[in-house]
């Protein structure tokens, strides 16, 4: 399922490799957003609830780095 998915690199991700992307058109269609480490594109793929993916975002957004 998610080797079809279209990624998009998180505008939260941090230099020296530190990338996630998610898959946003899949989270339109279906309310489930994926969550993925860029450096393991067939690596687990964390399947969050649209509430939980806001909720991920505002800690990124806040985060002390």
């Amino acid at each position: 399922m998610t080797e079809s998915l279209k990624w998009t690199k998180s505008s939260y991700s941090g230099g020296g490799g530190q990338c996630v992307e998610w898959a946003p058109a899949h989270a339109s269609t279906t309310g489930t957003v994926p969550v993925r480490d860029s450096k393991r594109l067939t690596g687990p793929v964390l399947m969050l609830s649209t509430d939980a993916f806001a909720g991920l975002v505002t800690l990124a957004r806040t985060a002390d780095v």
